[in-house]
């Protein structure tokens, strides 16, 4: 369909005496849709909602023709208090504590949470839209011809959420498997799997400079079962795992989400919100008093007032530690008080 054709086909569906409401889904496929939603907008009483599933969606033609006539919002998978309401529809829910886990390992694909599906069976409909993102959204859209490479990119990235490392860090460990690739390939590689929503760029924040640091950041993905559908699941990923889910919860409110420089090492999540900010510190569990100890060290480094949190999907005694609030990871992921 042409642009012209979509715009005739549109009109003369429009209601004559009163407003209209439109659903366009993945219409950035037709060229100069743009175009077409300008001229519907100006000229009849339309109300209009687009979508489509990645980056070119919002390209800088729209805002040259939409400026400041429409609202963009990112939609993630479900959430995890959303992922016991799909839940309960189908199947007893029980102790959040403990559903947690299995949305650690199922993920928030909605598709996956309609029915009780086994996992084997929910991983196979993740490696559906994982490799028809990787092979519409990336390989054909950017005519990429070296698919190996890429697919290599991507395990690492998936392999390594929620730790710090740049294109050269990937480039080098290529070269360790005698497979040769430049930094400005890997960059190009991240950049596109960014656009097509499979990750999430996480940036440095130095909390002494006040300034985002453009070296050794972290990605995390779109969902933890994208890792897990590829690679297979493995019990000593569910702490990147957790800290991936606190990084999505963060930015589905609102957030802007970076990792904290300080001195001596690093805080997970620096999260800031028009006015507000909150910092967040995530463990799994803490293994030992010395362990325990330097989690809450690294927040009492920071002087203000704002909220901070180390949040923790072990057993332990609850409450408040020099101002520090000690929550479950599931309680926060539950709670309406940030």
């Amino acid at each position: 369909m042409t642009a012209k054709q979509m715009y005739a086909h549109l009109k003369g569906r429009l209601s004559p005496d009163g407003k209209t409401y439109l659903f366009l889904d993945e219409v950035q496929e037709i060229k100069s849709w743009e175009k077409v939603v300008n001229s519907l907008v100006s000229d009849f009483d339309v109300d209009l909602y687009v979508t489509g599933s990645n980056s070119r969606m919002m390209s800088s033609e729209i805002s040259t023709y939409l400026t400041g006539r429409y609202i963009a919002f990112r939609i993630f998978t479900l959430s995890f208090s959303e992922y016991l309401m799909f839940k309960e529809k189908y199947d007893t829910v029980g102790d959040p504590r403990t559903e947690l886990a299995e949305y650690v390992r199922l993920g928030g694909f909605p598709a996956t949470h309609l029915q009780k599906y086994s996992q084997d069976e929910i991983y196979t409909i993740v490696r559906d839209i994982y490799n028809s993102t990787i092979f519409s959204d990336i390989v054909k859209r950017n005519q990429i011809r070296k698919i190996d490479q890429l697919e290599r990119v991507v395990k690492y990235t998936f392999q390594n959420v929620g730790k710090t490392f740049s294109a050269k860090s990937i480039s080098d460990y290529l070269k360790s498997e005698r497979r040769t690739l430049d930094n400005e390939t890997v960059y190009s590689y991240l950049e596109k799997l960014e656009k097509a929503y499979l990750l999430h760029r996480c940036s440095r924040y130095d909390l002494q400079g006040k300034e985002i640091l453009k070296t050794q950041e972290k990605f995390y993905l779109a969902d933890n079962a994208l890792r897990y559908s590829v690679l297979g699941y493995n019990a000593d990923s569910v702490a990147a795992s957790l800290e991936n889910i606190v990084y999505l919860e963060l930015c589905r409110r609102g957030y802007n989400v970076h990792i904290g420089k300080t001195n001596d090492g690093a805080i997970d999540f620096v999260a800031t919100r028009q006015n507000d900010k909150l910092y967040v510190q995530v463990t799994q569990e803490t293994g030992s008093e010395k362990t325990e100890k330097r989690e809450y060290n690294r927040l009492l480094e920071i002087h203000d007032n704002y909220p901070k949190y180390v949040l923790r999907a072990d057993e332990f005694a609850g409450g408040n530690y020099e101002g520090i609030k000690t929550m479950h990871i599931a309680d926060f992921l539950l709670s309406s008080e940030y």
